[in-house]
């Protein structure tokens, strides 16, 4: 019976990839990449021989119903993104979603998400939590940090470094300069960075420096520091 593989890859630290992880990609019939020369790069790192297919934001509607008749026709299809756990703020999710709907089994591995240590190593509350992704770049954007800024739990944004201080400049004006941030970048590499302090302070800290890499903004719940 065929079946879709959810199979999450390192964030940046390749020792981070589990050994089922590895064996399933080695048993994939073949694996859809988000971004086919980034996951042959791992592929032969760890000496995996196994055909890539691109599915990404750009194709996922186009390219669909055949990727779902490929997999029917298949024991194993593997779904990959570049980094991390696929379907979190990157493709992927319409075809789960189909394949659910198909009644084709998902099998989704544990593994690295970026969200999840930047939030434990944040010392912001993790109890309770709410996962924003990434904002929207025009529309709508206030009206989500409006939003954020009356959040009790803790939330969790996804950015780019060339948006970051315009982001946090947003928060420090939607929600006060004093309200705790945590910035995390470059998670499990080697120039892995947690900046924590206030909007403003954390604001400051990256205005004039050249900002690289994948960003996590952990926001502190209204009032929780009261």
């Amino acid at each position: 019976m065929s079946k879709l593989c959810i199979v999450p890859t390192p964030i940046g630290n390749l020792e981070d990839i589990t050994l089922r992880a590895i064996r399933t990609l080695k048993e994939a019939d073949f694996i859809l990449s988000e971004d086919t020369r980034v996951t042959k790069r791992l592929l032969k790192h760890f000496d995996i021989e196994a055909k890539v297919k691109s599915f990404h934001a750009y194709n996922e509607h186009k390219i669909l119903e055949k990727t779902l008749n490929d997999i029917k026709s298949s024991k194993c299809v593997v779904l990959v993104s570049d980094a991390g756990t696929p379907g979190i703020s990157d493709p992927g999710f319409l075809l789960i979603r189909e394949c659910v709907e198909n009644n084709i089994p998902v099998e989704c591995l544990p593994g690295p998400v970026a969200f999840v240590p930047a939030l434990v190593a944040s010392g912001l509350p993790c109890d309770r939590f709410v996962f924003e992704g990434f904002l929207p770049h025009k529309k709508g954007r206030q009206t989500r940090l409006k939003n954020i800024a009356q959040e009790k739990r803790t939330s969790v944004l996804y950015e780019s470094p060339h948006r970051l201080v315009k982001c946090l400049s947003q928060i420090e004006k939607f929600m006060g300069a004093d309200r705790k941030v945590c910035v995390a970048r470059e998670l499990t590499k080697i120039h892995e960075e947690f900046t924590r302090g206030t909007a403003k302070e954390v604001r400051e800290y990256y205005e004039n420096k050249t900002v690289k890499g994948e960003i996590v903004i952990i926001i502190e719940g209204e009032n929780t520091s009261s």
